[in-house]
């Protein structure tokens, strides 16, 4: 099951790589601002269902062998789950008070923004980290 576990590691990884190296900035540099936003909003709850599925499989696979690496990939699902419902719908809300002209919304969505990048990537070095352990 392990070797299972880290091929679904590699793969979430891999996802979180591709999207942030490929899809996000081409989106940007290919559409207008508000179209690329659009898009974006749309494909973010894919993005975030995929790693919640990839971090939750791969936590099973190791809960039997690896406790550390499974809770690990669990915390990663959660916080993934909650990125998801609870800081991305109001990072939207706030964008969009930013967009009608209210700059208090516009720090509180850069503020959350950084966030939930930051968020991602401790997220995408711990998979690194699980992948290069086992």
């Amino acid at each position: 099951m392990e070797t299972i576990a880290l091929y679904v590691v590699a793969a979430t990884l891999g996802s979180m790589v591709f999207f942030a190296a490929g899809i996000a900035p081409t989106v940007f540099q290919s559409l207008p601002e508000a179209e690329a936003g659009q898009f974006l909003r749309r494909l973010f709850p894919r993005y975030y269902l995929a790693l919640i599925l990839g971090a939750g499989i791969a936590g099973l696979c190791f809960a039997m062998t690896s406790p550390l690496a499974a809770a690990t990939c669990f915390i990663i699902a959660g916080s993934t789950g909650w990125v998801r419902q609870v800081l991305v719908p109001r990072i939207n809300r706030l964008r969009d008070a930013e967009l009608g002209g209210d700059a208090d919304a516009g720090q509180a969505f850069a503020r959350l923004h950084r966030w939930s990048v930051g968020i991602n990537m401790v997220q995408l070095l711990a998979l690194l980290v699980l992948l290069v352990r086992h």
